[in-house]
């Protein structure tokens, strides 16, 4: 068997996240389903993340072990050719055995995107989150530092969730300045994992503190409560995208 690692860039709008779901159509599916006929026999896929419906990615990872001789080029074309085109494959390389798209994985990049205008671009109205009332960026920037370095998040973790530890490493928090209906303001968070819907509470915490309805020293309070009815909204999904995967 060999075992392939796969990158690839997708438009969540339309599909209900990576992991395959009784109902809707995944990521993890439509790869799935488009290489059953190259390996004759139904296979698995694992993926670093498991992007919620409507999120994004710019370079997701995927592993899967395949018997099939086919070359990875020719298999990258064979999979785009039977994707659809809001799910490209960007290339396929051949890995040691035990590589595993989530397992191996050191740390992952989002990015959360604000429009914060009267009106929001047409144009790109899918990708980010609208926000009308004016955002102090720099309350937003400060209120984000005690979130940097090691802590327990279940603060900012989604309700259903069933994990061994709430504990991750937030590496960096930082916001690139947006400005009119057309250009986002970009809130870019490293780490080394994170819980479910944990980037978007965050994202929906700060928000809340730009918009001057609390203090700027709320986030930390929100943090050492760990409590989730604590913390700001969930933001949006069409907002957050997954960047980049670290091995």
């Amino acid at each position: 068997m060999r075992n392939l690692k796969l990158t690839l860039q997708y438009d969540g709008t339309n599909y209900v996240g990576w992991q395959r779901q009784d109902s809707g159509t995944s990521i993890q599916a439509l790869l799935e389903d488009a290489l059953a006929p190259i390996e004759g026999s139904r296979i698995t896929v694992h993926g670093a993340g498991r992007t919620d419906a409507g999120v994004h990615a710019l370079a997701q990872v995927a592993s899967v072990s395949l018997a099939a001789s086919i070359e990875a080029p020719i298999l990258a074309r064979a999979l785009n050719a039977e994707l659809p085109r809001d799910v490209r494959v960007l290339s396929v390389q051949e890995v040691e055995p035990g590589f595993h798209a989530r397992f191996s994985a050191t740390g992952k990049l989002y990015e959360y995107r604000i429009v914060n205008a009267p009106i929001v671009s047409p144009f790109i109205q899918r990708y980010v989150w609208h926000v009308t009332p004016p955002l102090d960026i720099d309350a937003m920037r400060n209120a984000a530092e005690p979130l940097v370095g090691v802590h327990d998040f279940a603060a900012f973790q989604g309700s259903g969730s069933a994990v061994a530890s709430t504990e991750r490493i937030v590496r960096a928090i930082t916001w690139e300045d947006g400005g009119g209906y057309d250009r986002p303001l970009v809130m870019r968070i490293e780490g080394n994992g994170f819980l479910r819907h944990m980037v978007r509470n965050i994202a929906g915490t700060l928000v809340e503190i730009g918009m001057g309805r609390w203090d700027v020293s709320r986030a930390a309070e929100i943090l050492a409560s760990r409590d989730r009815t604590e913390a700001g909204p969930t933001a949006p999904p069409q907002g957050l995208f997954l960047v980049s995967v670290d091995y």
